[in-house]
């Protein structure tokens, strides 16, 4: 007999995992396939960039528009990071590693979009630094804030 377990969004019982998240892992598992069996090089990176694009594409208006001044940002401000999908979110990564990643409140049914970055980030700073900002518009002094968090976590 399974166990129900709590999960960590709602404290609700869970049998296992939700279907946003059963989603992500099928997204992830493709990434991985595609990687293998794609052409490398520029043929790749396009597919990658178009990837990104169209997921961004899909997302509802209020975080498409987020997501869409993101990525300019992001592009802008690490030319270096290639623009790739991870988990289904719009990810940019170094050296195949990713850096950072943008996720939509679609995602997982939250109240925000997230910007989150990953253990290979330059983010550190003592012993406790965030590693994921909610976002709901973008200012002007966001974005700034996002260029400088980008540019630090590539090195």
């Amino acid at each position: 007999m399974a166990t129900a377990k709590k999960s960590g969004a709602g404290n609700e019982a869970s049998a296992g995992f939700t279907a946003a998240e059963k989603a992500a892992m099928k997204d992830r598992a493709a990434e991985l396939r595609s990687g293998k069996s794609a052409a490398r090089g520029v043929m790749k990176a396009a597919a990658d960039l178009q990837n990104v694009l169209d997921r961004i594409a899909e997302m509802p208006e209020k975080d498409r528009v987020v997501a869409e001044r993101v990525h300019e940002l992001v592009t802008a401000a690490a030319p270096d990071l290639a623009p790739k999908t991870w988990y289904g979110m719009p990810a940019y990564a170094k050296d195949g590693k990713v850096h950072c990643f943008f996720q939509g409140s679609d995602k997982f049914e939250s109240r925000y979009c997230t910007l989150g970055f990953s253990d290979g980030a330059s983010l550190d700073d003592g012993t406790m630094w965030p590693t994921a900002y909610a976002l709901t518009v973008l200012t002007a002094a966001d974005e700034q804030a996002i260029t400088a968090l980008v540019q630090r976590a590539v090195g």
